[in-house]
């Protein structure tokens, strides 16, 4: 316990540094996402998300303070090479469905595929490359991704927390830590991304931590858990899609554009949206825990429904002010990703 409050404290201020840090090498060296016309904004706020978070669970583990475990130990290896490949996508342009299957393949190496069987596990892989993804393309305004992560992180923690897996509790408290730290430069206006690095790595991290908390447990009922620790995510996809479907054209589609145009300030999307997700986080921790039963889920997801139907009925601009809109709005998520040509 000691341990993972002093983890959670050094991840913080260590990755508020590394950001900094980061941030003027990113200035120095011209890696800027020059896609706000206006304003560039630097990348390499992702890496420090990620080296904070490795730096310090690594230490754990190395130390024997606090072992993380084999399956632990497994996650922490592919996380770092997802967020390799998030790095590169933030150099490079690459299309959404390489990502997809760079992180499907580093998710099949942490699936428990002893507790949930060949079928679950398949499954379990798909599902938790589409989270990452999705992570990714959430990454479209100001400490979005941030706060959305923190929240789920904490969630997750708490159900890992109760299945005694000590390892992954603390990872998760990192993690959140890492990401607080980060939002200290990254809320609005941002003084420098996240980026696909950062936001692939937490999608990848946060999934597949869900998928090993509920592994002891029947597929069909996991179902419902798994949905609400990521219902904002869910919500933005759906969105997205159908939009895109309807207007067959690319477009401020995302959930923080529409709100946006609803007359909310980029401050107050974070803290709905974010307000939304602990909404969702809350009703898949008393689930798993026992105190909510499964139709609680339902109504998680009936709300998640509304606000997507809602949101569609609301029309956007063709572009929007820098001010509202993160470096990576561009982001297709049926299509390529959009990146910065570095």
């Amino acid at each position: 316990m000691l341990y993972g409050i002093a983890a959670a404290v050094a991840a913080l201020f260590l990755a508020s540094l590394l950001t900094a840090v980061l941030r003027a090498l990113a200035l120095r060296l011209g890696l800027l996402d020059r896609r706000r016309r206006t304003r560039p904004v630097p990348l390499l706020g992702g890496v420090a998300v990620v080296l904070a978070t490795l730096a310090v669970a690594g230490t754990g583990e190395w130390t024997g303070v606090a072992p993380l475990g084999s399956g632990v130990g497994r996650l922490l290896v592919a996380a770092g090479a997802v967020a390799l490949l998030g790095l590169m996508a933030d150099l490079w342009r690459l299309r959404a469905r390489l990502l997809l299957c760079g992180t499907a393949g580093a998710a099949a190496c942490v699936v428990p595929y002893e507790e949930i069987g060949v079928v679950g596990g398949v499954l379990a892989v798909g599902w938790i490359a589409a989270v990452a993804v999705a992570f990714r393309a959430l990454d479209h305004a100001d400490a979005l991704v941030g706060t959305v992560g923190v929240v789920t992180a904490f969630g997750v923690g708490v159900c890992a927390a109760v299945e005694v897996m000590d390892g992954l509790a603390v990872l998760l408290s990192v993690l959140a830590a890492a990401l607080t730290g980060f939002l200290m430069h990254n809320w609005h206006p941002a003084r420098i991304a996240l980026g696909a690095c950062g936001a692939l790595f937490t999608g990848f991290v946060l999934a597949a931590a869900v998928v090993l908390t509920r592994a002891g447990y029947a597929p069909g009922s996991s179902a419902g858990p798994l949905f609400a620790f990521t219902a904002v995510v869910s919500a933005d996809v759906l969105l997205v899609v159908l939009a895109r479907r309807l207007t067959r054209r690319p477009g401020p589609d995302h959930l923080a554009h529409r709100l946006r145009r609803l007359g909310l300030t980029p401050q107050g999307v974070t803290v709905v949206l974010g307000t939304l997700a602990f909404a969702g986080v809350l009703v898949g921790v008393l689930v798993h825990t026992g105190w909510a039963g499964e139709a609680a889920v339902l109504g998680v997801a009936g709300a998640a429904l509304l606000l997507v139907l809602g949101l569609l009925r609301v029309k956007t601009r063709a572009r929007l002010t820098e001010t509202s809109v993160h470096p990576s709005a561009s982001l297709q998520v049926t299509g390529h990703l959009r990146v910065r040509n570095g």
